[in-house]
């Protein structure tokens, strides 16, 4: 582009993923291929304005701001600006940081920022601003909007193995004084590493269990009980101990009263249980689990939509006055909001209400409303890898996040099932082993799904 305009004013992006994915590795990256000086500034923790602007000069021990600070640690006029975790700050009495960033990236603005140290504009226009955060909920909307917002997705489990070999393992085998001969990983082993001692959306985790094996190594070669050492799929748990994952258990049983749910974290996705239990009682509604008020009222709506179809469901219409529905999320102890587990929670009550096992290889997600229409949800991309990653095969979507599976990787897309669903009926008509309403009740299926009745829609293109 500078070829082409050489007047170009530096951009300012936003690198937004999930710890471990790269992200400050891809700003360093940047810097070398454009061949421009790099200053990296870490702006997690930071609650003062004048750590921005810098103090005035009547203030004892006062000193530039960190971006100024930056622009001489850098010395060029056109260096690559690294502000890391830019999600992460915040404010006090003395300011708000975050205000203050709103000229540095802004490009209509920083050719004459001001710091409060120096008193004399300062031209920021031709620095490359590179943002990194792990969510962009933290960060203010009219700084959100100044930056352009690139997304860095979870690797899938082949992406995870290709790094593995070709960088991880070779630099732990260095770090621990060893060399290729000594040490050999398999591609099994690595796989075996990545599905049974890892679950994480980036590799660092990985990172850590390949420097276990090669301390393991490093303990035998230097014993002399054996000259090289040889990782299998078959003897990683010599090296590493007893499996912590076992995803090939997930998937297989069918319940009654639990459903999978899927979910979005700052990690990453993840693969969320429901659990509902149906008791004798007055009509009370309980939610355990640490829920935020969002899902509550999720939970609240999934009801009210099943007592608007208790006939067709084969439900007792006055169910909510002598049965109590307690809804649980397991792992207590981490908070849970947001809407897209309405479609989750509504398919368990009715499984428990109705004693109709919920299939034990299908996960979903989704908001639901009041008439029993799905909604779009957000994260789909990671939620799709985290159903992958616990064994699940078929995927419930809401219709209008079809297009979103553009973006989804090849490998995720080929391995799974996804289905667009536009009502709960149809939801319900999927994942339960067998539908209580009857056939002419159900919601139809979007007309390109091939097949007739409880069809299911194979995006494997």
């Amino acid at each position: 582009m500078k070829q082409l305009a050489p007047d170009l004013k530096g951009q300012i992006l936003c690198l937004v993923g999930p710890p471990g994915v790269g992200k400050t590795s891809v700003a360093m990256s940047m810097a070398h291929a454009l061949n421009r000086k790099l200053a990296r500034i870490s702006l997690g923790g930071v609650h003062d304005e004048a750590e921005i602007r810098g103090h005035r000069k009547t203030y004892v021990g006062a000193m530039p701001g960190r971006i100024i600070a930056a622009m001489r640690q850098a010395g060029s006029k056109n260096p690559l600006l690294l502000l890391d975790e830019i999600d992460k700050m915040g404010m006090d009495h003395r300011g708000d940081p975050a205000a203050a960033l709103l000229e540095v990236l802004d490009g209509e603005q920083n050719s004459t920022f001001r710091d409060h140290f120096i008193e004399l504009p300062f031209d920021l226009s031709d620095v490359l601003f590179v943002t990194t955060a792990n969510t962009l909920d933290t960060i203010p909307r009219p700084l959100r909007d100044r930056m352009e917002i690139i997304e860095l997705s979870s690797y899938t489990d082949e992406e995870k193995v290709q790094i593995a070999k070709r960088h991880l393992l070779p630099r732990e085998i260095q770090r621990h004084g060893l060399n290729k001969r000594q040490v050999s990983l398999t591609d099994d082993a690595l796989r075996e590493i990545i599905v049974s001692y890892t679950r994480e959306s980036g590799v660092r985790l990985l990172e850590r269990k390949l420097g276990d094996v090669c301390r393991k190594a490093a303990m035998q070669i230097v014993s002399k009980k054996t000259k090289s050492v040889r990782v299998t799929g078959d003897n990683v748990e010599e090296f590493l101990g007893v499996r912590r994952y076992h995803p090939e258990k997930n998937g297989k049983e069918s319940r009654i009263g639990v459903v999978n749910g899927l979910a979005w974290t700052s990690v990453g996705g993840t693969l969320l249980e429901v659990e509902v239990n149906v008791l004798p009682g007055g009509g009370k509604v309980e939610l355990t689990g640490n829920l935020g008020d969002v899902m509550k009222e999720s939970a609240m709506a999934a009801r009210s939509y099943i007592r608007s179809r208790a006939n067709r469901l084969g439900i007792p219409v006055d169910f909510y006055k002598d049965r109590d529905i307690h809804v649980h999320f397991p792992e207590g102890a981490v908070p849970k909001d947001g809407p897209s587990a309405g479609i989750t929670m509504a398919v368990a009550m009715v499984s428990a209400l109705t004693e109709t096992p919920v299939r034990g290889d299908v996960a979903m997600t989704g908001e639901v409303s009041l008439r029993g229409r799905v909604l779009p949800i957000g994260g789909l991309r990671e939620k799709s890898m985290a159903a992958l990653r616990n064994g699940i095969h078929t995927v419930i979507i809401p219709a209008e996040n079809e297009k979103d599976l553009q973006e989804i990787d090849q490998t995720v897309r080929s391995a799974l099932q996804f289905i667009p669903v536009e009502h709960v009926d149809q939801v319900l008509a999927c994942a339960l082993e067998q539908s209580p309403l009857v056939a002419d009740e159900i919601a139809p299926l979007p007309e390109d799904t091939g097949k007739a009745g409880r069809s299911r829609l194979n995006l494997r293109q």
